[in-house]
């Protein structure tokens, strides 16, 4: 059973950068001038999508697919040197943060390092040929766990990337790899470095019951707790995306989020997120800026860490390709969302988001969130008028004036009720 990280990754915040899309200059040296501004944000753990060298074989777009990986032990040479990222791993310890890499270890580029010298490695379909057990991804090749040798391999280049001071790793397709191979890394890895933090990037329900129709390998959210500290939030997927797109409620949605409470152990942590490098920009779920602000204060407010993905803060509404230059559009930050993220990563450092109890409420008013941490000190409520509802809201505190922490205004709670307005509402009482 693997040692869980603590709660304590809770109140995190994850920085997702793209580095071949993140800016013209987009190399290892070209970022660190850029930490102490992502640090501004709040941010404790930066995490790299995949630095190194990309495969070109059947390759998509111009650039080809960062996750076509052809070697784990070299960076990409578009980025850099080897001694030039663990010169940027030094300036990210240096600003007391964090540094993840993505570890791509389902599949290969077909002319990788390993299909080249252990062709045995590899999973084979039914007429014998390599490929891939996922529907058009022919850019790579499938590794095949069944192989010992290769266990050992993949082991060995984590313990190296440990050594080289990386402090974590999220685990690309991470269910369709054995589990009992993710427990063995964990196991080897703390021999070299104790407190790597382990990221699953877990899939949605449907995608696991479409393998295991297939016969392929796919362990479940659940399961996978017992070798990672975080797995991702599927319900964006399963829950969210449905009810943004009108096919669900906003109560089916939170119900969802709901059961998290008993199908994951007692301390799980979920990675929240409006958009990743997978899916739309938040910009683009909510052209309103009022409605990004209000999904974004509850992105925040959420039990589990916090994934931001480069150019969020700047309302950017292009998803960067993963096949080519496509650089993030930073004009955005003229209008200072950053400064509202700032706030709100200032307001998830407190402990409560980490180690308090989280209850979403039912509440007497249909399309607004009600949530609240208690500590046994005092008690944070989150009011999320994500439908614009009017009215009042159905509160369980005293009577009293109270500040909003997001803004700075005054609230009034009266007779029990919240006046309902357009602005997220996130309040404190002892």
């Amino acid at each position: 059973m693997a040692k869980y990280t603590t709660t304590d990754l809770r109140n995190k915040i994850i920085y997702s950068v793209y580095l071949r899309n993140y800016s013209e200059n987009a190399t290892f040296k070209g970022i660190e001038k850029d930490l102490d501004r992502i640090k501004d944000l709040g941010v404790d753990i930066l995490w790299f999508l995949p630095i190194h060298p990309v495969g070109q074989t059947n390759k998509k777009g111009t650039l080809g697919c960062i996750y076509s990986v052809q070697n784990y032990r070299e960076v990409n040479p578009e980025y850099g040197t080897l001694e030039e990222f663990k010169h940027l791993i030094d300036s990210i310890h240096s600003k007391d943060l964090k540094i993840m890499i993505d570890v791509v270890y389902n599949f290969t580029s077909y002319e990788s390092e390993l299909h080249k010298n252990h062709p045995d490695w590899f999973y084979r379909k039914a007429d014998g040929c390599i490929g891939s057990k996922i529907e058009h991804c022919d850019d790579v090749i499938d590794l095949d766990y069944s192989n010992m040798d290769l266990w050992e391999y993949q082991i060995e280049s984590l313990k190296y990337w440990a050594n080289l001071g990386v402090d974590g790793f999220r685990c690309d397709l991470s269910q369709l790899v054995p589990l009992e191979f993710w427990l063995k890394a964990r196991e080897e890895v703390s021999k070299v470095k104790d407190d790597i933090i382990w990221l699953a990037d877990s899939i949605s329900p449907e995608f696991i019951a479409y393998l295991r129709e297939k016969e392929f390998n796919a362990t479940s959210d659940c399961e996978m707790y017992q070798a990672f500290d975080m797995t991702y939030d599927y319900e964006y997927d399963f829950a969210f995306r449905p009810y943004l797109k009108g096919d669900a409620s906003l109560e089916t949605y939170i119900e969802r989020l709901r059961t998290h409470e008993f199908v994951y152990p007692a301390n799980y942590v979920k990675l929240r997120f409006i958009e990743n490098h997978d899916t739309e920009r938040a910009r683009v779920l909510f052209p309103v800026k009022e409605d990004l602000a209000m999904w974004t204060a509850f992105l925040y407010f959420q039990k589990g860490a916090v994934l931001l993905y480069a150019g969020q803060e700047a309302m950017d509404d292009k998803t960067p390709s993963l096949f080519d230059k496509d650089i993030v559009n930073w004009s955005g930050m003229e209008h200072r969302f950053d400064s509202y993220m700032k706030v709100l990563g200032q307001l998830k450092k407190d402990p409560i988001f980490a180690k308090g109890k989280y209850i979403l409420h039912k509440t007497d008013k249909q399309g607004v969130i009600l949530a609240s941490y208690e500590d046994g000190v005092k008690k944070v409520f989150g009011v999320f008028n994500v439908e614009r509802k009017e009215g009042v809201l159905k509160v369980d505190c005293n009577d009293g004036i109270y500040k909003n922490l997001i803004t700075g205004e005054d609230i009034v709670v009266a007779d029990g009720n919240l006046k309902l307005g357009t602005r997220p509402v996130i309040f404190e009482i002892r």
